[in-house]
């Protein structure tokens, strides 16, 4: 099976997520700037979010460039990244609201890592599927930035429950990491 499906449906999905995203900001009623005070918490959070499916669509992008085709295991496996994607309006909303408290802090590290989990799951299925000589097989067979990020959201979601701040900063940090593509694709292409 080619992959254009595929990657046509996770595009659509991405491109509602962040509309949704988006659509839970409230236009505040008042014409001053003092109303937009209390979005900011809000602002930052859908900021974060927004670099996080961005990374997600850019990666995923470059991941299925590379590979061959999918079977079904790969069409469960991206679905399964797509479920915990579409959990960032949620986190997003809650952790902006409630001005970055430690349980929408660390619930939303927790849907970080579970989709970074799922990424890492759906890499697994692709690499199961190709040929051992495959781009993806050569450029992925070793994942030191997934595991390191693995570890910062580990690391992000113990701290949040005494720093929260500290835990966005973290998040932060790894969404650094990532805003370049992944690069041992491109440089094999």
């Amino acid at each position: 099976m080619k992959t254009g499906r595929l990657e046509a449906f996770s595009d659509g999905v991405l491109a509602i997520i962040i509309t949704i995203m988006v659509l839970e900001m409230k236009i505040p009623q008042g014409a001053s700037l003092d109303t937009l005070k209390p979005l900011v918490p809000l602002f930052l959070s859908y900021v974060l979010s927004f670099f996080y499916l961005g990374i997600y669509w850019n990666n995923h992008h470059h991941l299925f460039q590379a590979a061959n085709g999918v079977n079904g295991k790969i069409l469960w496996a991206n679905l399964n990244l797509l479920f915990w994607l579409s959990l960032f309006p949620f986190v997003t909303g809650w952790m902006g609201e409630n001005n970055f408290n430690k349980n929408p802090v660390a619930l939303y590290g927790i849907i970080l890592l579970l989709a970074s989990l799922a990424y890492k799951l759906l890499i697994y299925c692709i690499l199961k599927n190709e040929n051992k000589n495959s781009i993806v097989h050569k450029a992925l067979k070793k994942d030191p930035k997934g595991n390191f990020s693995l570890f910062l959201y580990i690391a992000g979601i113990g701290i949040s429950l005494y720093f929260p701040k500290v835990s966005l900063g973290i998040y932060f940090i790894v969404a650094l990491i990532w805003l370049i593509p992944e690069k041992r694709i491109e440089r094999i292409f």
